[in-house]
């Protein structure tokens, strides 16, 4: 126990460091809890080993990141936004999985590798490209567009990833492929875990009408983030499905909803700054030099996937032609989601994971590095950036207190 406690302290003390350090060059803090966990990775303080018995902390991050993003589901901003932005999520999203498959599978990746890049090339991070708009103070028909897409973004992603999931598993596996299964499975897993998400929502928004303090309703967020983790588990249903559904059902019934999603959002920072740097720690680095060609395929394959995808989408929209234009490029970051759905992958898939979570991190450390820049230029091209706010901001956000966008991504 105290091995572990003395691992978890070293974890944040390094997160810290890690994000001081990234917000000194302008940087997202993620990237410097990525970083700051390579590095910790490779000194070989923490044995390999001694990481792989943090899964819960894993499984309980990405809980809270799922459950994050199911709140923002509620009916009412969606009859607010309309169709275009639900339009242009599909399109970018699929667009993206679809170009990653095409191009993983023509260069020779195994066919479960290529489905399971190909459905994490549909996450994308908000956190990134949220505090450039923050910080500019970028406003116009782009931006107010992006909001609600990157909302949206990673619950297509999770939607993806089920799907393809239990289709490489049934690849994978030897007793042979048969269509119905194929089709089937996925259906189920994905079925079982909305409606799985539906109950448990339900349950907890009437009980939260029980709570008057803010340590009860923390109570009840972290019951119903494990409850849904450890039920998923045992029923083999995705776990993000259900913790995702479980926020947006429980957004949409409860009036109660915000104060316990304030609270949890005040308490799970340390968290998610533990699993960053858990997963930066885990990167088997022997593994980059056989993702050489996968790796570059990626990289370039996803971005020019949204790109085109959210062109399409917008097209069909009928959107304003410099949302068309400039919109996919500010959906290049990805982390937390995409790194999750990794550690999944390295789980359902190991004979392949390891090459898989490498992808994905070192795509991470690339798209967060270069997303906020792009994300700015395309924002200045687009003239919701005004001139004499384009230098660095003097109110830059702390980085041990990242603003509200950057704990859920």
């Amino acid at each position: 126990m105290t091995d572990t406690l003395l691992c978890l302290a070293i974890f944040i003390v390094v997160g810290f460091i890690g994000s001081a350090l990234a917000h000194r060059i302008h940087f997202p803090a993620v990237t410097g809890y990525l970083v700051a966990g390579l590095i910790l990775g490779l000194t070989g303080i923490i044995s390999k080993e001694t990481l792989s018995h943090f899964d819960i902390l894993a499984d309980l991050a990405l809980g809270f990141i799922a459950f994050s993003i199911g709140s923002e589901f509620k009916l009412d901003f969606l009859k607010k936004v309309g169709a275009a932005p639900i339009i242009i999520t599909l399109f970018e999203a699929f667009g993206a999985v679809l170009v990653l498959d095409i191009l993983l599978i023509a260069i020779g990746v195994p066919l479960p590798v290529a489905l399971l890049l190909g459905a994490i090339g549909a996450a994308t991070a908000p956190a990134a490209t949220l505090m450039v708009v923050r910080q500019y103070k970028a406003d116009g028909p782009v931006t107010r567009m992006l909001l609600p897409v990157v909302a949206m973004d990673d619950a297509a992603a999770l939607i993806a990833f089920s799907v393809s999931a239990a289709i490489a598993q049934m690849i994978a596996s030897d007793h042979g492929i048969s269509i119905a299964p194929m089709l089937l499975t996925p259906l189920l897993e994905v079925g079982g875990s909305l409606a799985l998400g539906c109950v448990i929502g339900a349950v907890a928004a009437f009980f939260l009408r029980r709570f008057k303090n803010d340590g009860d309703r923390l109570g009840l967020a972290f019951a119903v983030v494990m409850g849904g983790v450890g039920l998923s588990a045992l029923l083999g249903l995705s776990a993000l499905l259900v913790c995702m559904m479980t926020g947006a059902v429980f957004a949409n019934l409860s009036r109660q909803s915000v104060k316990l999603f304030k609270v949890s959002d005040a308490v799970t920072p340390p968290l998610f700054l533990m699993f960053f740097v858990l997963s930066g720690a885990e990167l088997d680095v022997t593994v980059l030099k056989s993702i050489g060609l996968i790796g570059i395929v990626y990289i370039v394959a996803r971005v020019f996937g949204k790109v085109i995808g959210s062109y399409v989408g917008a097209r069909i929209a009928r959107v304003e032609p410099v949302v068309r234009n400039y919109l996919g490029l500010m959906l290049v970051p990805q982390a937390g989601v995409a790194i999750g759905l990794s550690l999944i992958a390295l789980r359902i898939l190991p004979e392949y994971g390891a090459t898989i979570r490498a992808v994905i991190l070192c795509a991470t450390l690339i798209y967060e590095l270069t997303g906020p820049l792009i994300t700015k230029a395309a924002l200045v091209k687009a003239g919701e950036i005004a001139p004499s706010r384009s230098g660095r901001s003097k109110k830059d956000p702390s980085p041990t207190n990242p603003p509200q966008s950057e704990i859920t991504e």
